[in-house]
């Protein structure tokens, strides 16, 4: 469906994959990085020449929500969960979402709260936040989304 690039030089592979998608009629996606760091170059460049801007999973769900309706033909359903009221978390997810607040905190400050190592982490939030549980907002920054 389509392909996000998170970071990248001028010159660099994610680039070079950024456009293959492009040529096969793939969406490509951007996330914005710092303008200071010569790795987030890249990606301001794809913004600039037209890819979609990611700021938060809700921005792909958005794009990519047409196509999984066409998918409904084959039985698939049609809508794209985004909210959950009631979901289950295991005990890390449960430690991670009680370390959030309704305002943002930073992702560093995520990790030294709960102990749990950056890349667990960062797979932790994405999933709170596809699950409706989490807004990611520029900077790092984490919230939670519950009433």
């Amino acid at each position: 469906v389509g392909t996000i690039v998170v970071e990248a030089a001028m010159k660099s592979g994610s680039l070079i994959t950024a456009k293959l998608a492009a040529d096969q009629g793939r969406e490509v996606f951007a996330v914005p990085g710092s303008i200071h760091s010569f790795k987030s170059a890249g990606t301001h460049n794809l913004l600039k020449q037209g890819a979609k801007l990611v700021e938060t999973a809700t921005d792909v769900l958005e794009e990519i929500q047409p196509f999984l309706h066409h998918h409904e033909s084959s039985g698939a359903s049609s809508e794209v969960p985004i909210k959950k009221k009631h979901t289950k978390l295991d005990s890390e997810e449960s430690i991670v979402f009680k370390a959030l607040e309704p305002y943002p905190v930073h992702f560093d400050d995520i990790v030294r709260s709960t102990g749990i190592e950056p890349g667990k982490l960062a797979g932790i939030l994405l999933k709170l936040e596809l699950e409706g549980m989490v807004t990611q907002s520029p900077g790092k920054n984490f919230s939670s989304c519950e009433e």
